[in-house]
């Protein structure tokens, strides 16, 4: 274990320390401290009855509970994780720090504590896929990869065990960004666009949370920024080490493009290497080689590009990502959950299919425009089927959209996904493709896109 890891661990023995949120994420974080002698709090806005396991789990590793409404309120305790879905300037968070409690999280230990370099992946859209994609090309060299982050997995757990040799690579959120003071080794910015706007004050805090992933770099560290993006682009600036460009529309300076061919360069420090075309790349859309380009400007100088070429032949994508379910009597049948936002669909499922296809959109709403969504659904939708508190507004897009014509798309307004599924299958007809790809958030009827997309598929699959 590394001595600065070991160091501070054993400084928490004795100290008081309270974990926001009795999940899957912090169960591991409550025994981890639990076992080098902090005195534990486990905190929660649900009641015990409804936490069910994780409740008895969290007293198992010896946490005390604080639940129910009041579960932040009179907490005697020295440092506070706050969870990233939670507002960082929340009224009971700002009352901390003014009473001299230290408020931090999981990724800004992780950062101050890792021992190997740090590779970073955010943005908009693209985000996970991206990071995937860096992991797998490094665990092809051989590498000992730990990855984690907002991807799911959380990583201060697993700090003693991390070597000094390993990499971890590193999704990040604007939630886990608005507070950090440490930037990673290398930096990927995929894009930017309007997201989160339901739990940011406006855009500006979004943007400047997403800047702390390069902000804090120094004369050693690569940033990794998407040209096409005019907000990514704009980061040049900030930064202070090396800078990698990725464009799918112009030639870069230094970075990688794709040319007319569709073949992927590296123009880098004067040296052009060809490294393979778009097309034996196995997860489908132009979208998916901006992820690949950012995926290699990071790890360029670190993978070869044989191993490049062979990762990108045979890694078959994440799940909820324009993944294919089934197909029945002719219809295929795609989860694309991952889309919470309009930008993912537009530029995901709706970028894929040559043909007009039916689209299952809605879903909780973010507080970010859809207007840009309405003429690209015009143009590759047939049937839109629509659920969900956004629902009305990405039908507004659609009829004030210039290229909308009546019943073109035709709109069907449904409650729930399983008479989204049920309509879908009713109007469907041989050789249509039907995806859901929502482009908003799934918080008005699931936990999140991963509940939302397992419900899907076990509709689709259940179809006779």
């Amino acid at each position: 274990m590394d001595n600065r890891v070991k160091n501070f661990l054993t400084s928490m023995k004795g100290k008081k320390i309270a974990f926001i949120g009795i999940g899957n994420s912090n169960l591991p974080l409550i025994e981890l401290f639990s076992k080098y002698g902090a005195i534990v709090t486990a905190c929660d806005s649900k009641t015990k009855e409804k936490l069910g396991e994780n409740a008895k789990k969290a007293e198992k590793a010896g946490a005390v509970l604080s639940l129910g409404e009041n579960y932040l309120k009179d907490l005697d305790v020295d440092i506070i994780f706050r969870t990233p879905g939670m507002r960082y300037y929340m009224d009971e968070l700002v009352k901390m720090r003014e009473d001299g409690v230290v408020v931090t999280s999981e990724m800004e230990v992780f950062f101050d504590l890792c021992p190997c370099e740090i590779i970073a992946v955010t943005g908009s859209d693209g985000k996970t896929t991206t990071t995937s994609i860096i992991s797998q090309l490094l665990k092809a060299t051989g590498k000992t990869v730990h990855l984690g982050g907002n991807i799911g997995t959380p990583l201060l757990p697993k700090i003693e065990e991390i070597e000094y040799d390993d990499v971890a690579v590193v999704e990040l959120s604007s939630f886990q960004l608005i507070s950090m003071r440490k930037s990673p080794d290398i930096a990927v910015v995929t894009n930017l666009a309007p997201n989160h706007l339901d739990m940011h004050k406006d855009m500006q805090e979004y943007i400047d949370a997403k800047k702390n992933v390069i902000l804090h770099q120094n004369s050693f560290g690569r940033a990794v920024l998407n040209q096409d993006n005019e907000i990514t682009n704009s980061f040049t600036s900030l930064c202070r080490g090396e800078v990698l460009k990725f464009s799918r529309k112009s030639v870069v300076k230094n970075g990688v493009y794709l040319n007319e061919q569709g073949d992927i360069i590296a123009n880098i420090y004067g040296e052009t290497t060809t490294i393979m075309n778009k097309a034996i790349i196995n997860i489908p859309g132009l979208h998916n080689v901006e992820n690949y380009m950012a995926a290699i400007s990071a790890v360029w100088g670190l993978v070869d590009v044989e191993i490049i070429k062979s990762v990108a032949k045979s890694f078959a994508g994440v799940e909820h990502r324009a993944e294919f379910v089934r197909e029945l009597h002719g219809v295929k049948y795609y989860n694309d959950s991952i889309a919470s936002s309009p930008t993912r669909t537009a530029l995901g499922t709706l970028s894929l299919y040559d043909e007009k296809i039916i689209l299952l959109a809605g879903g909780y709403d973010k507080k970010i425009p859809y207007q840009d969504l309405g003429p690209v659904i015009s143009d590759k939708v047939k049937i839109l089927i629509l659920m969900g508190a956004t629902a009305p507004k990405i039908k507004e897009a659609v009829i004030s959209s210039p290229n909308y014509s009546e019943n073109n798309p035709v709109i069907i307004d449904v409650d729930n996904m399983e008479q989204a599924v049920a309509k879908a299958y009713e109007v469907a007809k041989n050789g249509d493709i039907v995806s859901m790809s929502p482009a908003s958030a799934s918080f008005d009827l699931y936990k999140n896109f991963d509940e939302r997309g397992k419900h899907f598929k076990a509709l689709v699959n259940n179809l006779k």
